[in-house]
């Protein structure tokens, strides 16, 4: 049947739910072609890259229902039950941090012709908070029960689900939540909408310094051993408690009378971020209570959960087909992955050439 040959589908063949388990776990991580080379090798089960598209499809789409079914009954004012943690994992602080990635989707549904457009997937992660001993003796922070959140969308599809798990990981009951993000306006926006009551929120120390940079080498243009030099001090000061000296600071440069338009500009746009985050960047209050300063955990959960897979050489997406791979993808993350493929429950299709 044309049907049963665009699937990869051979005549009497049954399809257990542990076989199309397995076809979906491996493409998690592979391309559908290696996917189904390996399965082949490691199973001896043959099962065309168009099969594993299409089953990747169906539970991709079925995550994505359950999601919505999930979204609808917390938007109904539905409770929403946290997981069960360790008691030594539940007195640790919950930690949110988010941030966005460009991926590369086709311009028109079914044709790879045509430019490659760039979409964001608004990535989050959530954690415990918590501290091994390396076998030097020194104390490192450690992650626990760590949980993902992620759309092919915007800040605003991306708050509810992210309200959603911040209340299956504890919101309510965590003895402290943090929030860390970057500069970017929308998580700032969403972070105080959302989470403000509840968490402590800190701007990534890296990106706060990467301002001082531009404010350094606008004040001391063309000066750039004396640029790197001012650069370390005010660094110094933000990292060591002394970010009110350094406002002071870019205040009274501001209006010194020898600084270009450009330079005046440029220690404005600084002095003025610096003074809207002032309440997030107490860095050395931070590091007293072992809260981290950047956002490195979401620019690792980026890594893993977007490029690794959606980024590699020549690969192009249309919207659902990354969708649904993206939601499998979480729900392996987070630990739902099995709740998808019941074992209870078969594919008990037998095809026939001539039914």
């Amino acid at each position: 049947m044309p049907l049963d040959e665009a699937l990869g589908v051979q005549p009497y063949q049954h399809i257990s739910v542990e076989v199309e388990r397995l076809g979906c776990l491996l493409s998690l991580f592979l391309p559908f072609e290696l996917a189904s080379e390996l399965m082949r090798q490691m199973s001896g089960v043959s099962v065309s890259s168009s099969s594993l598209w299409q089953w990747v499809q169906r539970r991709g789409q079925q995550a994505v229902e359950q999601l919505e079914r999930q979204l609808s009954h917390l938007a109904n004012g539905g409770n929403i039950e946290p997981d069960d943690l360790d008691e030594a994992v539940a007195q640790m602080a919950l930690v949110m941090a988010a941030d966005g990635v460009m991926v590369p989707i086709r311009p028109q549904v079914g044709t790879s012709q045509g430019k490659t457009r760039w979409l964001e997937v608004k990535v989050a992660v959530l954690a415990r908070l918590g501290q091994r001993v390396t076998r030097s003796g020194r104390s490192v922070t450690q992650l626990y029960h760590r949980r993902l959140v992620a759309v092919l969308g915007s800040i605003e599809e991306l708050a509810p689900r992210l309200q959603l798990e911040a209340l299956r990981q504890g919101l309510l009951s965590a003895p402290k939540v943090v929030w860390l993000s970057d500069g970017g306006k929308g998580f700032w926006r969403l972070y105080r909408h959302y989470f403000a009551t509840y968490a402590v929120a800190i701007l990534d120390f890296y990106h706060a310094a990467s301002h001082l940079w531009r404010a350094a080498a606008a004040w001391l243009d063309g000066r750039t051993s004396s640029a790197k030099w001012c650069f370390q001090r005010w660094r110094h000061l933000l990292r060591h408690g002394g970010d009110r000296q350094l406002l002071r600071e870019l205040t009274r440069l501001i209006q010194r009378d020898e600084l270009t338009p450009s330079s005046r500009k440029t220690l404005i746009q600084v002095q003025q971020y610096l003074q809207d985050h002032r309440s997030h960047i107490h860095y050395h209050d931070y590091a007293q209570q072992e809260l981290p300063l950047g956002s490195g955990i979401v620019e690792s959960a980026c890594k893993w959960l977007i490029q690794q897979r959606f980024k590699g050489v020549g690969m192009r997406w249309s919207k659902d087909g990354l969708t649904h791979l993206l939601h499998l993808r979480l729900a392996w993350v987070n630990q739902r992955f099995d709740e998808l493929f019941p074992a209870d429950t078969v594919m008990p299709k037998v095809y026939s050439p001539n039914p």
